[in-house]
């Protein structure tokens, strides 16, 4: 923190009026007396350059791979196995290893997604050794722009006031990447290819480091301001300074929020109750950028216009999110629609949206529900399955017999239903259950409205093997997948040429989740040719119950070992082979396992799809 500007505030006076060395310790407490700007313009400057530099690195070699898989869709079009084993071998030894040993490799031997628990607490989850590569660096330079001091300096309140600046100047750089990887709608998401789960890893650690070095600025602050008055034999007049003020009030109500923030969005107390970190995080996040705004604009600091940038971006980011909202869920005369029936541990939510979508396979959408909770709190859902049907204009019915159907095309339009399954945990889920369960159809009609479709970044048209590994509740990122998959095989418009699904779930009941769909995924054309479904019933309610229908759909009792599944598909792949996953963190972390023991014999890709708060 600096006190009020002085004359001098925007530069060291003259060097033949004055000498740092007999300058008195007061004066490097006020504005920017020895403060470098031209340092803290050179570290901001290399900072963004670093940035730019490693997302054009990640563009360059998203362009590569966007290539060869192109390439390998086009040329394995119509293809059988024979044709594609080209693309089963690797080309070089470099990508896989890279594949191998950074890109997919968890920190250490094995964990990446599965949480620490301590006790009933939840504490976390570790990054992946690519993204602790990225974050080390990064981390590092931050610290290393804070060490390049003029440690000649004989003045040693000089040393203090261009750390006091130097630190300060890097926490207003570092808000603005804080709150672009915190946004939904983060440009960077699509351009990239990178998921939002990743950039929220992201936006966590830098606002970690704007909060240390918003620390760190405050404590060179109160450093100077004791020498200066251990200089004159005064008492401290720290605690003084920030009467009557508001420069120096607003920096400190600022860090305060930065604080707060510091110790609420820890794993623990953010898992306890999320609803409530999530807004109190938001209202103390606003406090944080526009305190900092107020103390910069208030001292005439360079970079302040950087905070009003964040500021700017902030607002835009949410009001884009609300014009989608409004735009997708209500219409003239009527707003979306929403059906939730109970269902074993779980709920079935059904969404009539008034306006068309554009889905694509592995889409995820954010919930709303205004009357059943007090908030305005949304969570993550992949969609399971979506359908777009007539809807008869007037009555808002969907149509039900042939008769509705021959109505005249100007008396029709098109309604796309989007379903869901939240698996009940706590909080809204479990109210939501409940409240359906209490109904006398077990099923209710209440207001509600989706944001998205988020996601789906991935296509798998260009693979001639798909593994698509599923435990619990995450069966509904990989139904869509499976349905795109048998779709474009149908239609000669993908290499693929088998499909395997493997699913694992502790009880019998959670069939019943999807038994609808996995009906129509069944019956649909040449699903014989390709597709295999794999059953897993870690716990089932009787031995029994535990049997297989068919060679092509297999139901084991047990639990599912992805490392022989994967071992095995690999040795009879057909083409490239792709392996996804959504589940649980230790369930991802054994398929994750599993594909990086193969990753140097072939080409396999791995992507997993998670949900990470």
């Amino acid at each position: 923190m600096n006190s009020k500007p002085t004359p001098h505030a925007h530069g060291l006076p003259p060097a033949s009026n004055y000498s740092i060395c007999s300058m008195a310790p007061g004066n490097f407490t006020q504005g920017l007396m020895g403060v470098n700007l031209q340092m803290d313009k050179v570290t901001s400057y290399t900072l963004w350059l670093t940035i730019v530099a490693v997302c054009l690195i990640i563009v360059i070699a998203r362009l590569v791979q966007g290539g060869v898989s192109l390439l390998r869709h086009m040329f394995n079009l119509n293809s059988d196995h024979v044709q594609q084993a080209y693309w089963a071998r690797n080309g070089s030894k470099a990508w896989p290893w890279l594949k191998k040993h950074l890109i997919y490799a968890p920190l250490f031997r094995k964990r990446h997604n599965r949480n620490f628990q301590m006790g009933r607490l939840n504490m976390g989850t570790l990054p992946s050794r690519f993204h602790t590569v990225l974050l080390t660096l990064y981390i590092m330079s931050n610290i290393g722009y804070c060490c390049l001091l003029n440690y000649k300096s004989c003045n040693r309140a000089a040393i203090i006031a261009e750390l006091r600046g130097r630190t300060g100047h890097l926490a207003f750089v570092n808000m603005m990447p804080l709150m672009v990887f915190g946004g939904r709608n983060n440009i960077l998401i699509p351009l990239l290819r990178v998921s939002f789960d990743t950039f929220n890893i992201f936006h966590r650690w830098i606002g970690r480091l704007v909060a240390v070095e918003a620390i760190a600025h405050t404590i060179a602050w109160m450093a100077g301001k004791d020498i200066a008055d251990r200089h004159i034999n005064q008492q401290s007049t720290m605690v003084l300074a920030f009467n009557d003020n508001p420069f120096l009030s607003w920096g400190l109500a600022s860090l305060m929020a930065m604080i707060i923030i510091l110790i609420q969005a820890s794993s623990a107390i953010r898992h306890l109750a999320y609803e409530t970190f999530l807004h109190l995080h938001q209202v103390l996040a606003f406090l944080a950028f526009l305190g900092a705004g107020i103390h910069g604009h208030t001292g005439q600091l360079p970079l302040t216009n950087y905070v009003y940038v964040t500021i700017g971006l902030w607002f835009l980011e949410r009001i884009v999110r609300w014009a989608m909202i409004a735009y997708h869920n209500f219409g003239r005369r009527s707003c979306t629609r929403v059906t939730v029936e109970a269902l074993p541990e779980a709920c079935r939510v059904t969404y009539q949206i008034k306006r068309p979508w554009q889905m694509r396979p592995g889409c995820h959408v954010y919930a709303h529900f205004p009357t059943l909770t007090w908030s305005l709190t949304s969570h993550p859902f992949s969609i399971a399955w979506y359908d777009t049907v007539p809807t008869i204009i007037g009555s808002e019915k969907l149509p039900t017999t042939a008769v509705d159907l021959a109505n005249s095309l100007p008396n029709r339009k098109n309604t796309t239903t989007i379903t869901l399954i939240m698996s009940k945990k706590s909080g809204m889920t479990a109210k939501l259950h409940a409240r359906a369960l209490a109904a006398p159809s077990n099923s209710i009609t209440i207001p509600g409205y989706i944001e998205g479709p988020y996601g789906g970044l991935e296509s798998l048209h260009s693979y001639g093997t798909v593994l698509l590994f599923a435990g619990g509740v995450g069966i509904t990122h990989q139904l869509s997948h499976v349905r795109d998959l048998l779709a474009s095989y149908d239609t000669s418009t993908s290499a693929i040429q088998n499909i395997v699904l493997i699913w694992s779930v502790r009880t019998q009941d959670a069939f019943d989740w999807v038994h609808p769909w996995m009906s129509e995924i069944l019956q649909m054309p040449h699903r014989r040719d390709v597709l295999k479904v794999l059953l897993f019933v870690t716990k089932p309610k009787h031995a029994g119950d535990v049997v297989s229908r068919s060679t092509q759909v297999k139901m084991f009792g047990g639990r599912c070992k992805p490392g022989r599944i994967v071992e095995e598909e690999f040795e009879k792949r057909k083409g490239a082979m792709a392996v996804t996953v959504c589940g649980p963190g230790a369930f991802a972390d054994e398929v994750r396992g599993a594909v990086r023991e193969r990753v140097e014999e072939g080409v396999v890709d791995f992507q997993e799809e998670s949900f990470s708060w």
